[in-house]
């Protein structure tokens, strides 16, 4: 390691480290099974990125990235964000490129999505070849971290005020059996109302009757309540046995 930079793991604390390994769901069947945590929150890690990234061999850098600590690979991430976000376009799809590769190790929500817009974002925004395919792979991909990333991958293009990549990724996981996905897509289609509620209101026309409960609560919650109401009330639609919708209320 360099001299010039501080193990992370001088920070530890043991006692928020238990609390962070339950929040993540770190226990056997879970979403985070497996991982362990230094007990060290965001804004130390920021500021730890902030002070020594200058001084981060691309060595050190793979190492963080590739460690069983939560908070170090959080840190290797940050440190692309930060130069993803002093980079040329050409820079930019590089990095994203390699955040591609190394996407296992992004493997919990908030790595996902601290970094993913950043990183991905802006190169699925210009629709690079690249990353157009990365996007529609990372979809149709049986795993959930997979279709978290493509789902927050939009979120740089709903801020440009482009809204196409959003409607396709949360059309695709209308189906989705997993409330972390649930999550995430009603989190976008709320923020791309907050842009554009007449794009919000256009896909909840189609779409609402498949939308699970939670994705729909996201999605309308900056939406005047009378609205909101209308929205939850509306017919839900099921899959038959027989393959045909069955409309309940």
């Amino acid at each position: 390691m360099s001299p010039q930079i501080p193990s992370l793991r001088l920070l530890a604390n043991p006692e928020q480290a238990r609390v962070s390994s339950s929040f993540f769901k770190t226990g056997t069947g879970q979403y985070g099974e497996g991982d362990r945590f230094l007990g060290i929150r965001m804004p130390v890690l920021r500021d730890y990125v902030k002070t020594h990234r200058g001084a981060l061999t691309p060595a050190r850098h793979k190492t963080l990235l590739k460690s069983p600590f939560h908070e170090e690979r959080m840190v290797a991430l940050l440190v692309w964000v930060y130069e993803s976000e002093k980079s040329t376009e050409a820079g930019q799809d590089k990095i994203a490129r390699a955040f591609l590769r190394a996407k296992v190790y992004a493997n919990n929500w908030d790595l996902i999505d601290v970094s993913v817009p950043d990183l991905l974002g802006p190169s699925l925004y210009r629709r690079a070849p690249f990353m157009v395919a990365a996007f529609k792979k990372l979809l149709n991909s049986e795993k959930l971290w997979d279709r978290r990333i493509a789902i927050l991958s939009t979120f740089h293009s709903i801020r440009k005020g482009d809204f196409e990549h959003v409607q396709i990724a949360c059309a695709s996981v209308l189906e989705d059996r997993e409330d972390l996905i649930h999550k995430a897509s009603g989190w976008m289609l709320r923020e791309a109302g907050k842009r554009s509620p007449a794009v919000l209101r256009r896909f909840l026309k189609e779409h609402s009757g498949r939308m699970p409960r939670t994705m729909l609560r996201y999605a309308i919650e900056r939406l005047p309540e009378p609205e909101r109401k209308r929205w939850l009330k509306a017919p839900v639609l099921l899959q038959s046995a027989t393959g045909f919708d069955t409309k309940i209320t």
